[in-house]
């Protein structure tokens, strides 16, 4: 009860943290089955079985629903998991009422809780361990306390057969002491990787923050400025060529918030971005520099390849016009294109672009214009024709 309410803690004043609620009912159904286990003398052996059943099988359970919100994944089947811990609770009272045995009450009462906490583990040990350790330090602790409640029986089995005539009253007090240390491990080893995981998922939301430009979700300008140096390091390392660097400025774009506002501005923004995105590959990074001025780095490809990919973002942009509330906007857009050189920044590559870019604007806009050595002020120019 005590880790429940740490964790409660942690939820209620962090309740857009994904799988966290899950986990607050998970060590609360924990913490009834223990206050279950104080009242066992003064409850009906039935009720006492089923309650315990019950609670050990909702925690693990919603410990597994925890994760997968965690993970972004859908929750599972409810049904499904009603169904088997149905079928668990009645294996048990059969065992209590019916046609009593220890034993299988004992196999059943660790049986769903121990396929949970292994699915669980299954669910968390996903991405790079050296980037999300704390996902597989919470998945070792659900995986190996899966394990011990699926395979628990047999210590009991085992104990049972050194001992002529079954086991005596010490050898079940110490395998039982055993049994509730494992149990305190795990709880305490749940409660901190749940914290873990809530102080991963914060330090994700911080960098996203520091990274990501929250009206277009692409790169910001500095971010796009360090994943640009490291590109260019990497183009120069592999190959020994430059990489091609692409400056982007929406045409009259001015004109389009002091005709249909700001509102629409930003949902013209998006739409550009949307419309960037389906001419980029995985590895290409699209970054805002500013107001309507984005840029885009394109590894692993040459200048005729960069002025391919321009020629069909001008035009692509030039043909969908921006769906908005109020009407759909037509818009262009002016791009220059480059290839960074060996030793220089990223500062002088967009630079470059960036006059290729405003070039292009003062040759009629909608095209796109390509400046393809730092020492000459321009180069061979290819134009997108408005129509």
């Amino acid at each position: 009860m005590l880790l429940t309410l740490v964790v409660f803690t942690m939820w209620h004043f962090n309740r857009n943290i994904p799988g966290l609620g899950w986990w607050v009912l998970s060590f609360l159904s924990a913490g009834v089955f223990s206050v279950s286990l104080l009242a066992r003398e003064h409850l009906p052996e039935l009720v006492s079985v089923v309650i315990s059943q019950c609670c050990i099988s909702l925690a693990a359970y919603m410990c597994l629903l925890g994760s997968r919100a965690y993970m972004g994944r859908p929750p599972a089947s409810h049904a499904y998991a009603a169904a088997a811990i149905g079928a668990l609770v009645l294996a048990s009272a059969y065992f209590t009422v019916v046609q009593p045995h220890l034993g299988m009450r004992f196999v059943f009462a660790g049986l769903g809780a121990g396929v949970f906490f292994l699915l669980t583990a299954r669910t968390l040990a996903q991405g790079e361990a050296r980037l999300v350790p704390a996902r597989y330090l919470f998945a070792l602790a659900a995986a190996a306390h899966g394990l011990f409640l699926l395979l628990r029986p047999l210590l009991f089995r085992l104990g049972a057969g050194t001992v002529e005539g079954g086991m005596d009253a010490s050898l079940v007090a110490r395998l039982s002491q055993f049994v509730v240390l494992e149990s305190l491990i795990a709880l305490v080893l749940f409660a901190f990787g749940a914290l873990m995981l809530a102080n991963e998922f914060i330090a994700n939301e911080l960098r996203h923050l520091a990274e990501v430009d929250p009206l277009t979700n692409v790169f910001n300008r500095r971010a796009f400025l360090t994943l640009l140096d490291k590109a260019m390091s990497n183009a120069q390392r592999t190959s020994g060529a430059g990489l091609p660097v692409l400056v982007m400025d929406l045409d009259h774009f001015k004109k389009v918030n002091d005709t249909w506002g700001h509102q629409c501005g930003d949902e013209v923004l998006r739409h550009f971005v949307l419309l960037a995105n389906r001419c980029l590959r995985r590895e290409d990074v699209l970054g805002r520099l500013g107001g309507e001025e984005f840029a885009i780095a394109l590894p692993n490809a040459d200048h005729e390849g960069a002025r391919t990919v321009a020629e069909r973002l001008c035009a692509l942009v030039a043909a969908q016009p921006a769906p908005t509330e109020r009407s759909a906007i037509p818009i262009t857009v002016s791009i220059g294109v480059t290839l960074s050189m060996p030793g220089e920044t990223p500062e002088s590559v967009l630079q470059r672009a960036d006059e290729a870019m405003y070039l292009a604007k003062k040759r009629g806009r909608n095209r796109v214009e390509v400046l393809r050595a730092p020492e000459r002020a321009v180069s061979a120019t290819v134009a997108v024709p408005a129509h």
